[in-house]
């Protein structure tokens, strides 16, 4: 987790604050709280479009941080703006909270046992892609960021997108609904992460553009 929250910082560093403060003992602070909560929202999953508690525990966090806040963007997305004291650009941060219609099959103390409808059918519902860590991450991100906005050069823009996976049949959202909405009015320079169990410890994999994207889909 404190990888993660690493490689956010160490990206936006830039963007945001020129050389930067050094934020180690912020990120550090609330590794624990950023754990805890992805362990909550990882037990608590929610289908693309339905993420309802997830969107509200997000949005209470950001409010609670003295961020802007807009609610149902693309149905359940929310969105946090931060304004620095500084003038320079926007920096978007973007986090996907969705689930996919999986069965957990283990033993962890925070496994999911939630249930859901999907193509007609009930299933399981698991955070089996790590989205319940980037939704923790960027509420970090966030809570810190927040308590360093007179250092902050811009605006920040938290981005928090439904149904990754993809909409449910005959529905629209996700990040091409998010666009649409205008989410990415104004924002300069946009940064998103995706943890990967094939990435060796201690190691950063990164690139521009676009990066772990699907082109196309079939059902078996």
């Amino acid at each position: 987790m404190k990888k993660g929250l690493t490689l956010f910082f160490g990206l936006l560093t830039v963007s945001l604050f020129g050389q930067g403060p050094n934020l180690d003992k912020d990120y550090e602070a609330i590794e624990e709280k950023v754990i805890e909560w992805r362990h909550d929202i990882h037990q608590n999953p929610e289908l693309g479009n339905r993420e309802f508690k997830t969107a509200a525990k997000i949005a209470k966090h950001l409010e609670s941080l003295g961020i802007s806040v807009e609610t149902e963007v693309a149905h359940t997305g929310v969105v946090g703006i931060l304004k620095g004291d500084l003038l320079g650009k926007t920096v978007g941060l973007r986090a996907d909270i969705d689930a996919l219609p999986v069965t957990e099959r283990n033993d962890l103390p925070f496994k999911s046992t939630v249930t859901s409808e999907f193509l007609g059918e009930k299933v399981g519902v698991m955070h089996a892609c790590g989205h319940d860590t980037h939704t923790a991450i960027l509420m970090g991100v966030a809570e810190v960021l927040s308590k360093n906005k007179d250092k902050i050069k811009g605006t920040v823009k938290f981005i928090f997108q439904p149904a990754e996976e993809g909409p449910p049949p005959g529905e629209e959202g996700g990040a091409l609904m998010m666009v649409k909405e205008g989410v990415m009015k104004d924002v300069d320079v946009i940064f998103g992460l995706h943890i990967n169990s094939q990435t060796p410890i201690n190691t950063i994999r990164y690139k521009s553009g676009g990066t772990m994207a699907a082109a196309q889909s079939f059902t078996i």
